[in-house]
């Protein structure tokens, strides 16, 4: 393909994410552009040119060892739950924008080690972004045929002018505020559309490999298994080998963690702790989708191109070989994706380092203005544009001088060794509150020398001094001191050697100097407070100072920064939240932390932390004074604690004793519409009988006939006063315990076909079919035949009620259940509403929702029947499960 329409497809790519970002950018908030799953593919700026083209490289020259760079992280990430939640909360917390600030922290925003860890990152990074450019540069020349001497002609060399709009690109979206911690939502959308493009191209050449060159994955075993060095490429040989491939494992797993462009995606990109329970599983699945086809592409590379081609670059060569042009573009663009979204959010969270760690707090602090925050904001913005297009540019010109000795693997692999380094003061300070800023600070030194020493001291004198017997026989031939062999271990590759031996020692360092020299007051404090990070709310009150200080002095120093506007919308949002006056002269140790944040998203810990303490007077803090602050913060923590428990506790009573007054408001009620039953059914028989008199006495010529009608009148309303009264005093006598049971040996089969034939006649009036489904013919019970009969006959009564005429249907059965007799009636009503069946044996409840026309009763049924069958010592109950009708059931012991 000619070179300049590859130039013309890049820029116009560029453009694309231009688009994109830009896009996303305006519709931050929205749920498609701000969610889980883009925060997932965002971490898949882990798999960089190094993982697209290096995996293949590696799985052609030495087998199975490729899947170590993919193993760290998938056993990282079910520990991202406990361990990157509880970072992720540190960091919004405490306003940290990058690890250097993170690690700073923790150890009571040291600044001397802020710088160090940032140092440590660009030596760690700068050799891997060049890896990215050198990406490029090889697989343009490959695709375009013309291959350019950069360092002959910069201004001839297509891959600085890439290197140029990709530091446009990171300046452009990562420094449009000052506020570090600010979610830059363009970036991270354009990187998760990276994400996706890079794997689906790369999905598509291993595709086009395993089913279009050769006839799928068992034609390429066939072919690759008769190769004399087949059995290297998917064993171990020895036990060594299982040795460095662990060693490269944990070399990887601290690589997700600790890489600046992971911690800040995974981290400072990070808008909703929930995401991580997407990303737990999403990420590694992206891993194996990108790793299906690896195997097959090196294999296919391997059988097809030889060893006389690049394996790195066998994805790319395969299609041109086989003249699938369009194909090997879109593989192009696929690890020109993985490049882009490298190297953007690495400048970008190293021009954040450098800025708030290194430029800031040594000599620039000085030269802000101290009267215009707006030129303040653009100095800042500036310097990290500029750090930005140094770092590209450094990458850049470490490309062109060095990067041709060396493999995109083992640059990935120099990268990660020197950035494990960190490890032991990032982690160890994370759950230990005894580690100390010295102890952090030696033993990354100690580290990093260790990995100069066994690492890049050798390379440098073997490939541009020819040095080779600094190898062989150590210097001053001590063969102990050997840089591949130190100590004698010999069996471990160059890599996992200089880890092995770096990462012993910076852990050996520090844990012996954190327990020989005690930190400072700060240290401590932070410490605790990093330890103890889910306690967020007492963060503030866990900040230990003691000193003078002024709210003028501090609001003078932050308008400085963050503007006037800014500044007292913050701290009027201060003084609410801790119900403080505005008035307040002087400020406590809560104002000094809580400015000293405001501050962090745009300085840098450090910064913050240096212009508070210019404008207060602070004073010593003794180490017990310390401690006693820190007992008291966790005596307060457990107290909290405590009180939160009864809080709890009340409310959970409270909202007990409501529903208790509510009930016996509900209660109340029923028993003044009881009442006014009652009375109702009380007056109508006495009225009607009072008329019916009268109408006989006024009455002297009335024939036979209609007289003989009105003293029945007289007689049934006398019957219903008497049965309606007698119910009332049988109640009562019931529930007061003064009803003696006649109980005597009774058959319940003859017992129920006796209530049954009480109510029949009804029955047949409306048509409703009452069956008895007898399970034995005799079932002797000692039972008051007379009042168990009166429980059935009430029951029946309901059942027919409130089925339908001609269609209704009443289900009686009995059978004995250990030492109860069981009886079921079950009928097809209209059923018992949800609401009622909690009050139905209540002697003060009627059903509100019956029939529209109140059926003749006055409510005393169920709850004469509830005391009766108590009196039996049984029960009786409304069954919940029926979903058609309504089934009382009724237990009395045998």
């Amino acid at each position: 393909m000619n070179s300049y329409i590859l130039i013309f497809i890049i820029i116009g790519y560029l453009l694309l994410l231009f688009g994109i970002a830009f896009w996303a950018e305006k519709r931050a908030k929205k749920a498609w552009v701000n969610n889980p799953y883009i925060y997932a593919l965002s971490l898949a700026v882990y798999c960089s040119a190094w993982t697209y083209y290096g995996s293949v490289g590696i799985a052609a020259t030495s087998g199975v060892s490729f899947l170590t760079t993919y193993l760290g992280p998938v056993i990282a990430f079910p520990l991202w739950i406990i361990v990157l939640k509880k970072i992720i909360r540190i960091s919004k917390q405490h306003k940290v924008s990058s690890i250097a600030d993170f690690i700073s922290l923790r150890y009571g925003n040291d600044r001397f080690l802020g710088a160090l860890v940032t140092l440590i990152c660009v030596l760690g990074i700068l050799p891997y972004i060049s890896l990215q450019l050198k990406a490029v540069s090889e697989t343009f020349g490959i695709i375009s045929n013309d291959v350019v001497n950069a360092s002959e002609n910069i201004f001839q060399d297509s891959t600085f002018y890439i290197a140029v709009l990709l530091a446009v690109f990171a300046a452009f979206f990562g420094t449009r505020t000052t506020d570090a911690t600010q979610s830059k939502q363009g970036i991270v959308f354009s990187v998760a559309v990276e994400s996706i493009i890079k794997l689906v191209f790369f999905l598509g050449v291993g595709i086009y490999v395993t089913y279009i060159l050769f006839d799928g994955t068992t034609d390429i075993y066939n072919q690759i298994s008769i190769e004399n060095n087949f059995e290297s490429l998917t064993t171990f040989n020895s036990l060594e080998s299982g040795i460095n491939w662990y060693f490269m494992i944990a070399l990887s797993f601290l690589a997700i963690f600790l890489l600046p462009r992971q911690f800040h995606v995974s981290v400072i990109e990070n808008t909703n702790q929930k995401h991580l329970k997407n990303a737990i599983w999403l990420f590694p699945l992206y891993l194996l989708l990108f790793n299906v086809f690896v195997i097959f592409i090196a294999w296919g590379g391997k059988l097809q191109l030889g060893d006389a081609a690049n394996p790195d670059y066998y994805s790319l060569l395969l299609p041109l070989q086989n003249g699938d042009i369009l194909l090997a573009t879109l593989v192009f663009l696929g690890g020109f994706s993985a490049v882009i979204s490298m190297v953007v959010v690495s400048t970008l969270a190293l021009s954040t380092m450098l800025s708030n760690n290194l430029i800031i707090p040594y000599g620039f602090l000085d030269k802000f203005s101290k009267s215009r925050p707006e030129r303040n904001a653009n100095y800042i913005k500036n310097m990290r544009r500029i750090a930005i297009f140094c770092l590209i540019l450094g990458a850049y010109f470490f490309y062109i001088n060095f990067n041709i000795q060396l493999s995109l693997f083992s640059i990935g692999q120099l990268s990660f060794v020197i950035i494990a380094q960190l490890a032991p003061s990032f982690f160890i300070g994370l759950f230990w509150n005894r580690g100390s800023s010295i102890a952090a600070k030696t033993g990354i030194l100690i580290g990093t020398l260790i990995t100069t020493y066994t690492l890049v001291l050798p390379f440098v004198l073997d490939t541009f001094f020819n040095n080779h017997s600094f190898i062989e026989f150590g210097p001053w031939g001590i063969e102990m001191l050997k840089p591949y062999a130190l100590f004698g271990i010999d069996f471990l590759y160059p890599i996992t050697h200089a880890f092995f031996w770096s990462i012993f020692f910076n852990v050996l360092t520090y844990l012996s100097v954190s327990l020989s020299f005690k930190g400072n007051y700060r240290e401590r404090n932070y410490g605790e407070m990093f330890v103890n990070s889910k306690y967020n709310s007492l963060q503030e009150n866990a900040f230990v100072w003691k000193g003078e200080a002024y709210v003028s002095d501090i609001r003078r120093v932050l308008n400085r920064f963050l503007g006037q506007e800014r500044t007292e919308r913050a701290l009027n949002l201060f003084y609410l939240k801790y119900n403080l006056p505005k008035s307040a002269e002087k400020a406590d140790s809560r104002l000094i932390n809580f400015s000293e944040k405001l501050l962090t998203g745009s300085l840098g810990s450090a910064s913050s932390r240096i212009l508070i303490s210019s404008v207060v007077q602070e004073q010593p803090v003794t180490l017990i004074e310390v401690l006693e602050i820190l007992e008291e913060n966790k005596k307060t923590i457990t107290t909290n604690k405590f009180l939160k428990q009864k809080s709890d506790e009340l409310t959970k009573l409270t909202q007990e004793l409501k529903a208790a007054n509510e009930e016996l408001k509900l209660q109340d009620k029923l028993k003044d519409e009881f009442l006014d039953t009652v009375a109702h059914e009380l007056k109508t028989p006495i009225t009607s009988i009072r008329a019916a008199s009268e109408v006989l006495i006024d009455s002297e010529e009335m024939p036979d006939e209609l007289k003989m009608q009105f003293l029945d009148n007289i007689l049934k309303d006398s019957e219903r006063l008497a049965k309606l009264i007698h119910n009332i005093l049988d109640l009562e006598k019931l529930a007061s315990g003064r009803e003696i049971l006649d109980k005597k040996l009774n058959d319940i089969g003859i017992t129920i076909q006796k209530a049954i034939s009480g109510v029949n006649t009804i029955a047949e009036q409306k048509e409703i079919k009452i069956i008895i489904q007898k399970t034995t013919h005799e079932l002797p019970a000692r039972y008051d035949e007379d009042r168990i009969l009166q429980v059935l006959t009430n029951v029946l009564a309901n059942a027919i009620k409130f089925v339908e005429e001609k269609k209704g249907r009443v289900e009686v059965s009995f059978e004995k259940i250990q030492d109860y007799i069981r009886i079921s009636i079950e009928d097809n009503g209209k059923g018992i509403p949800a609401e009622d069946m909690k009050y139905i044996f209540d002697k003060f409840y009627q059903s509100k929702n019956q029939n529209v026309k109140k059926p003749i009763g006055s409510g005393f049924g169920l709850a004469i029947s509830k005391q009766i069958i108590e009196g039996h010592n049984g029960r009786i109950w409304a069954d919940t499960t029926v979903n058609h009708g309504a089934r009382f059931v009724i237990e009395i012991p045998d």
